[in-house]
This record gives C-alpha cells, sequence and structure tokens, in this order.
C-alpha cells in the first residue's frame, strides 16, 4: 500500500496535544459547506481525542496531510469511504460514518438558509429565545410543525414529511443527559393563534407545558396587557457557545437570505432585546398557569 509522504516534521512522542504549529479548524458558516464544516470539526475532535496528530491518521488511513487538513478545516467533502477508514483507524465503531449519514440527510431536509444554523444549535450550552408568532421548532409537536410546513407555498406532500422529520430530529438535543439551558419567552398570541386543528393545539399547549415544567427550560409568556413593543420587528434566537466560542443568532424573516450572525455587535444588541422583553413577561410560575388555562380553549 503506498503512503503519501507527509510535508509536516515528525513529531518526538505521540502525544495527546496537538503540535503546537496546528491552526484551529476555520468554522465556514455558508449553508452550502454547513455539512462540511460540521463533519469537520466533528473529525478534528475525535482525533485529538483518541490521541492521533494528523500525521499519524494520515500514515493510518492513508491520505495526504493537506488532504485532511482541509477536511478538518470544512474545505473538501468527505466521502462515506473515508469516513468508513477513519472510523477504523481511530476506533469509533461507525461514530463518523453515521455522522456523515446524518449530517446528508438533514441538509436535504431543511431549507438552504436555515443549514448554517445548524452548526451551532446542536452545540449551544443555552439558547435565549423570542418568539413572536409560533411556537419555536425545538418546541412542537410532529402535528403542529407539519401544518406550519405544509401550508408552505409549492411544498409538496415529500418535502413537508422530509422538514418535518428533520425538525422532529433536530429536538433530539432536548433529550440529551445535559441539555441545553433554554431561556424562552413567547407572546401570548401563541396560545390563540389556531395551528392545524384544536386537537393539534391542545396537544401542543400540553407539551409546551411539559417543557415548561422541565428543569433545563425557563419558559415565560408575555402578555398582551404588558403593552411591550420591543420584539415586534421579529423572532430570534441567541446560541450561547461553549467556553472560547463566540455567541451566534439566528434571526428569523421571511428573507431567505442569511439569517445567521457572529458579529459581536449585533448579538449584543439582540441580548439586550431579549432582556428587556423577558423584563416585561410574566414570570415562569404564571405563565404555566396561563397555558394551563388555555388548554380547556381548545379542548371543547
Amino acid at each position: 500500500m503506498r503512503i503519501i509522504p507527509d510535508p509536516e516534521p515528525e513529531p518526538e512522542s505521540e502525544a495527546v496535544a496537538e503540535p503546537e504549529t496546528e491552526s484551529e479548524p476555520e468554522f465556514d458558516t455558508d449553508s452550502h459547506e454547513s455539512t462540511r464544516v460540521q463533519f469537520g470539526r466533528e473529525l478534528r475532535k475525535y482525533r485529538i481525542l483518541s490521541g492521533f496528530t494528523q500525521r499519524r491518521l494520515c500514515i493510518a488511513v492513508p491520505l495526504a496531510v493537506s488532504h485532511l487538513s482541509m477536511l478538518e478545516n470544512g474545505h473538501r467533502a468527505p466521502t462515506r469511504k473515508l469516513a468508513h477508514q477513519m472510523d477504523e483507524a481511530l476506533d469509533l465503531g461507525t461514530t463518523l460514518v453515521d455522522l456523515l449519514d446524518r449530517l446528508d440527510r438533514m441538509a436535504t431536509q431543511v431549507p438552504r438558509w436555515f443549514r448554517s444554523w445548524l452548526e451551532f444549535e446542536p452545540r449551544a450550552e443555552a439558547l435565549h429565545m423570542w418568539e413572536l408568532s409560533m411556537i419555536p421548532g425545538l418546541m412542537q409537536v410532529e402535528g403542529y410543525a407539519r401544518a406550519l410546513i405544509g401550508n408552505e407555498p409549492d411544498i409538496t406532500p415529500g418535502q413537508t414529511d422530509k422538514r418535518v422529520a428533520a425538525r422532529l430530529e433536530r429536538q433530539e438535543i432536548l433529550r440529551r443527559p445535559k441539555p441545553p439551558k433554554i431561556w424562552a419567552v413567547l407572546d401570548e398570541s401563541i396560545l390563540h393563534r389556531p395551528v392545524g386543528s384544536p386537537e393539534v393545539m391542545k396537544c401542543q399547549l400540553q407539551h409546551l407545558l411539559e417543557l415548561g415544567e422541565s428543569s433545563h427550560t425557563s419558559l415565560h409568556l408575555l402578555p398582551y396587557t404588558a403593552y411591550s413593543t420591543v420584539g415586534l420587528l421579529g423572532s430570534f434566537v441567541i446560541a450561547d457557545m461553549p467556553e472560547g466560542q463566540p455567541s451566534v443568532a439566528y434571526i428569523d424573516s421571511q428573507s431567505t437570505g442569511d439569517r445567521v450572525t457572529e458579529r459581536a455587535a449585533e448579538v449584543k444588541e439582540l441580548a439586550f432585546r431579549h432582556n428587556e422583553i423577558r423584563a416585561d413577561a410574566l414570570s415562569r410560575r404564571e405563565s404555566l398557569k396561563m397555558i394551563k388555562e388555555a388548554i380547556p380553549r381548545w379542548t371543547t
């Protein structure tokens, strides 16, 4: 088997720590490269955890170091065969193959303008939500999600099925042993706006109540009586990333363009707005009480 020579100098020992000359991956948030970026980040993480330098992994696969570097930086698309070879070399079972399959599936099931957000949401330690008009995607039941997605212009039944499945799959992060902390403020209108059918609304509000009673979710309703106008410009989510990484925001709009921003000034402004909206909202106890009181209206 031919091994492609490595231009990097041979390290003195196979330590878990990476050589100081190895640069951090550059995470491109272009929606077309979201799958590559996510796979590259996870590949690099598992390589380091397994105690492999780039050179050592390239010898085991084999692969050119320049190729591996581009994979880890999200500049080259991985193949399933290569993911399988790296699983074997790093003794990961089918971890990377399964990851690639899931990312490829997700990329075809969500709108292009949303894909870049999927790079950040699964890694967030906390999510600060403001929702003006509907239940957030992470909190939707299937019937509610299907009613929303199925009414989009020109969408086919097959596309609806795929997008609903993708939305529900995103919710797996809430079932982790250590899920992200959620600070959600929802406008009172979400209790009254019919989506789907009365039965769907009843099921949705019951699910929302369950989430609001969980320890990792702080749920607040902004009542009409607050006369608050700060959030009327639109909904948004701020993701607090792991230590050392900047917070990222997703701004909801009718535009199909870029909705994700890492610009510190924009994220800071949205954080101020979230604090202002939350200050006018009901307490957690009062919010859950309002949800409970709304459920019977959808039962009769």
